[in-house]
């Protein structure tokens, strides 16, 4: 994982969105879980401006996260509503 996780970010926002703290192969957990690092992530680009090796990542963990949408959305359409709704994506 990243500098951006700690153990408890990591637990705190699993338990959120996963239901348990343990169950961090939930994939609403892991879209909030990239949320939440690509929050960071540009947080950092707005401070550092030509961190290219951090805007590749970052521009590869919106695609990441883009495509697990995608698959929320194909399974379960109102579980994808309130997903981003509560993550406030894609207005």
């Amino acid at each position: 994982m990243a500098i951006y996780y700690s153990k408890e970010k990591v637990s705190e926002i699993v338990k959120e969105y996963g239901g348990s703290e343990k169950n961090t192969g939930s994939v609403i957990a892991q879209v909030a879980l990239m949320s939440y690092r690509i929050q960071k992530l540009s947080e950092h680009l707005h401070q550092n401006n030509k961190d290219q090796s951090c805007r590749r990542a970052l521009l590869s963990l919106v695609g990441k996260r883009k495509k697990t949408l995608k698959y929320i959305q194909r399974k379960d359409i109102n579980q994808y509503r309130s997903l981003i709704e509560k993550l406030g994506i894609r207005k």
